[in-house]
């Protein structure tokens, strides 16, 4: 389970870069699939076929993680950037960013005269070891993303993009328990969703699905002075009821609470105040689908040290096989 976690967390693929990763989940899933294609905005879209007594269910986990772009290089050689998706600038300062050609950065910031003060993205740069602009070998509009491994203590697992290669994880392993749906099953490997759920809408105005659920990382609830929701880490899969986007399928979120109640999945129930997932993007496409979200319970979301449970991570897994091997009934 960790070392295929570990390949995904450690690849690089801000939005719009997904192509390594791409690269990495194609075999995974070659040999568990009917058919594997990828589209003109790259999402990876993987067929499993069901025995046509079913419907057409598209799961959906974006490859996709924060990162930033390179907008102007100084005459003194140092880069300096905008974000890709979410960035934070809370934690930029000493950090460490990686460019598609594997060349490592630093990240450094201009001189701040109260430290209580945080400053934004326009003030910090990028060190590449350059000693002008003549001479950096990094190019403006060049993506980079977050530099920092996998770790796993005990059942607790941190990386820089837990968000959303654990989805992806997730997607990976119910595809090779699946033996049997009566579905047609569509997962499909996202791009662009920090962005703006993008590759998820492509693909659900294609596929125009039944019944579509995402798969990503939800906040928790359960660190010191953080804002209150009832989610934690280790109590098992979230299943989301509303976020800021969208309001998940009720008929959906009552047979994710049967199956996982019936199989004896530990569960937890989600209400997410800000943020969103790609289920919003199958949900209104085209004339629309009954759209809900699988969640997996991350602390520090949008940070370098995301943080998962493995038997929350396992208790998704073991959700998705349920709903998708059996008839639903919305």
């Amino acid at each position: 389970m960790n070392d295929l976690i570990q390949k995904l967390v450690e690849a690089f693929g801000p939005s719009g870069f997904e192509d390594g990763v791409r690269a990495l989940i194609r075999p995974e899933v070659a040999p568990y699939a009917d058919e594997v294609r990828v589209d003109a905005l790259g999402n990876l879209i993987v067929r499993k076929k069901g025995d046509g007594s079913g419907l057409k269910v598209m799961i959906a986990a974006h490859m996709d993680e924060i990162g930033v772009m390179v907008t102007h290089i100084t005459k003194e050689g140092f880069l300096r950037f905008t974000n890709i998706g979410g960035v934070r600038p809370h934690g930029l300062w000493g950090s460490r960013v990686q460019f598609a050609d594997g060349r490592i950065g630093i990240i450094g910031a201009d001189r701040q005269e109260d430290r209580s003060k945080i400053h934004g993205l326009d003030k910090h740069f990028i060190d590449v070891g350059a000693s002008s602009a003549a001479d950096c070998p990094v190019e403006v509009g060049a993506a980079a993303g977050f530099v920092r491994p996998f770790h796993a203590s005990g059942k607790f697992l941190s990386a820089k993009s837990m968000d959303d290669r654990i989805g992806c994880f997730v997607a990976i392993e119910a595809l090779k328990r699946l033996e049997s749906t009566p579905h047609d099953v569509h997962f499909v490997f996202s791009v662009q969703e920090e962005v703006g759920v993008r590759g998820a809408l492509t693909a659900a105005h294609a596929i125009n699905p039944d019944v579509g659920l995402a798969l990503d990382v939800t906040m928790t609830g359960d660190v010191p002075e953080t804002f209150p929701m009832a989610i934690s880490l280790g109590k098992g899969a979230a299943i989301k009821v509303k976020d800021s986007g969208m309001i998940a399928h009720t008929g959906l979120v009552k047979l994710m609470r049967q199956r996982a109640t019936k199989a004896s999945i530990p569960h937890q129930m989600e209400v997410l105040e800000g943020g969103s997932t790609d289920a919003r993007s199958i949900q209104i496409a085209n004339g629309g689908a009954a759209a809900g979200c699988i969640s997996i319970p991350c602390r520090y979301v949008h940070s370098q040290s995301e943080t998962v449970h493995a038997d929350d991570v396992e208790a998704c897994v073991a959700l998705l096989v349920e709903i998708l091997a059996k008839p639903m009934a919305l």
